[in-house]
C-alpha cells in the first residue's frame, strides 16, 4: 500500500490570502488544489482584525477541502511585514584541548545552537537560522567544514526573527480555524524557493518580491543567502495615490490600475482619451493621461526605493540577476521602468520545480501571469519537499506551539547566561 500526504500552504498577505494544497506520493506532488479570496484583517503583515482573519482562513481552506476531499489539519503558513527582524550572530567553540580533531556535524550543530542562543531575546522568535560562514582556526569563509581538521570552530548565522507576540497572534487565529501551523516560512524565502534556478545560483542574485503594502529584498551569492531588506513600499501605493487624486475610492483605483495604467509612456497619451468609471450609480470620465501620470509617478517612488535599498547593500554592476515578482509588475511598463532605474537586465520570476511546471500547463488558475497569486504557497511547498533549503543547512522547523516555544527560549537563555 503506498501512503500518500499532503502539505496545505497558505500566503497570508494584506490583499489577499492564497491557498495550495499538494497531493504527495512518494514524495512526489500528484496533484495541487489552488484557491484564493480577498484578505481582511491584516495590513502590512500585521494582523488587524482576528476575527474577520479567522473567517477567511476558514473559508479558503474549506475551499480546498471540497475540491480534493482532503480533511486539512495542519499549514505551512508564512510571515512577513514591519514585525521581521533580521541579524547576524557569531559563536566560537573549541574542539579540543591540544592540537586539532576532526570536524563533525554535531560539532557544526553545537556552533550554530551557540550562535542561536547568543542571538534570542525574549521579544522575538527565530523563524530561520541560515549559516553564512564558517572559519577554522586562520581559514575564514568555509562553507562546509566538515571532515577538516581544526582546533576551534566559528560560526556566523543569519537570524530571520519576528515578534513573539505577532506570533501567537498568527498561531491563535490559525487554531481558532480549526487549523494548526506545522511550519513557518518568511515569505520571501518562500518565494525565492519557487523561482531560483540552477542560473541564478551562480554570482549575485537578487529576488525583489513587490507586494501589495511591504516589498521584500533577498540577496544571495552563489546561492546562499545573504541579506534580508523589507521596504514599506508596494503596490497600494499606486492604488491609493489613485485614489485620492481622482477622488475614487480604493477598489475603481485598483480597477483602474491594472487595466489601464501605463507607466513611462503618458506623455504619448492623447489628452481627449478617456476611461467611463461608474460611481454612484452613475458613470463619468476621467482623462486616463491624468490617471498614468498619478501612475507613473507612484512606480517611481517604489523602484527608486529598490535602488537605494540594494545600492546600500552593494554596486549595483556587480548583480548578476535581478528576478521581480508581485503583481504590480503587471502594470504596463512597469518592469521597464525599473530597469532603466537600476541600469539592469530585470526579468519576471517563474516557477522552477519541473512537477509544479508540468502541473500548471493542466490548470487554469496557473496559466499567463495567474501563478504570481499563489508563487509563495508554492515556495513553501518546495520547501516542504526539499531536505535542504536555501542556504547551507537546513532552516529550524518552529515547534507546532508558539507559546511552548517562548517558554522554552527563556529557558535557554537564561541557562546560557545564568
Amino acid at each position: 500500500m503506498i501512503n500518500k500526504s499532503y502539505v496545505c500552504a497558505l500566503d497570508i498577505g494584506s490583499s489577499k490570502i492564497a491557498c495550495a494544497l499538494a497531493l504527495i506520493k512518494r514524495n512526489h506532488i500528484e496533484n495541487i488544489y489552488f484557491d484564493s479570496i480577498p484578505s481582511r484583517g491584516v495590513k502590512a503583515g500585521v494582523i488587524i482584525d482576528a476575527v474577520e482573519l479567522v473567517s477567511m482562513l476558514s473559508k479558503v481552506i474549506k475551499n480546498l477541502e471540497l475540491q480534493s476531499g482532503i480533511k486539512v489539519k495542519f499549514i505551512h503558513t508564512n510571515f512577513s511585514g514591519k514585525d521581521i527582524s533580521t541579524k547576524h550572530s557569531h559563536a566560537i567553540i573549541p574542539l579540543a584541548e591540544r592540537g586539532n580533531k576532526v570536524i563533525t556535524s554535531f560539532d557544526i550543530q553545537k556552533a550554530n545552537e551557540q550562535a542561536r542562543i547568543l542571538g534570542s531575546n525574549m521579544e522575538e522568535e527565530i523563524i530561520h537560522t541560515i549559516p553564512s560562514s564558517y572559519a577554522i582556526d586562520s581559514k575564514s569563509n568555509v562553507i562546509n567544514p566538515v571532515n577538516l581538521y581544526s582546533h576551534r570552530l566559528e560560526v556566523d548565522l543569519y537570524l530571520v526573527c519576528a515578534r513573539i507576540a505577532s506570533l501567537q497572534s498568527l498561531s491563535r487565529a490559525v487554531n481558532q480555524s480549526g487549523h494548526e501551523i506545522r511550519n513557518l516560512s518568511f515569505s520571501g524565502l518562500a518565494t525565492s524557493k519557487a523561482v531560483m534556478s540552477k542560473e541564478y545560483k551562480t554570482g549575485v542574485t537578487v529576488v525583489c518580491d513587490i507586494g501589495s503594502d511591504v516589498t521584500e529584498i533577498i540577496l544571495f551569492k552563489d546561492g546562499l543567502l545573504r541579506d534580508i531588506q523589507i521596504l514599506p513600499v508596494g503596490g497600494n501605493m499606486v492604488t491609493a495615490s489613485l485614489s485620492e487624486a481622482l477622488k475614487i475610492n480604493a477598489e475603481l483605483a485598483e480597477d483602474i490600475k491594472r487595466t489601464c495604467g501605463i507607466v513611462n509612456d503618458s506623455e504619448n497619451i492623447s489628452e481627449n482619451k478617456e476611461i467611463l468609471i461608474k460611481k454612484d450609480q452613475t458613470y463619468r470620465p476621467i482623462k486616463q493621461k491624468e490617471a498614468s501620470q498619478v501612475i507613473c509617478s507612484s512606480v517611481k517612488l517604489i523602484v527608486n526605493a529598490i535602488k537605494e535599498a540594494v545600492e546600500k547593500k552593494m554596486p549595483l554592476y556587480e548583480i548578476n540577476n535581478f528576478v521581480v515578482v508581485g503583481k504590480t509588475l503587471l502594470i504596463d511598463g512597469f518592469i521597464e521602468s525599473l530597469e532603466q532605474t537600476l541600469e539592469l537586465p530585470v526579468k519576471m520570476g517563474h516557477i522552477e520545480n519541473p512537477e509544479i511546471v508540468a502541473l500548471a500547463k493542466e490548470n487554469n488558475q496557473l496559466c499567463g501571469q495567474k501563478y504570481l497569486t499563489y508563487i509563495t504557497c508554492l515556495g513553501m511547498i518546495c520547501e516542504e519537499l526539499e531536505t535542504k533549503s536555501i542556504g547551507t543547512l537546513p532552516l529550524e522547523k518552529p515547534i507546532k506551539n508558539l507559546f511552548f516555544k517562548a517558554v522554552n527560549r527563556f529557558k535557554e537563555v537564561y541557562q546560557e547566561y545564568f
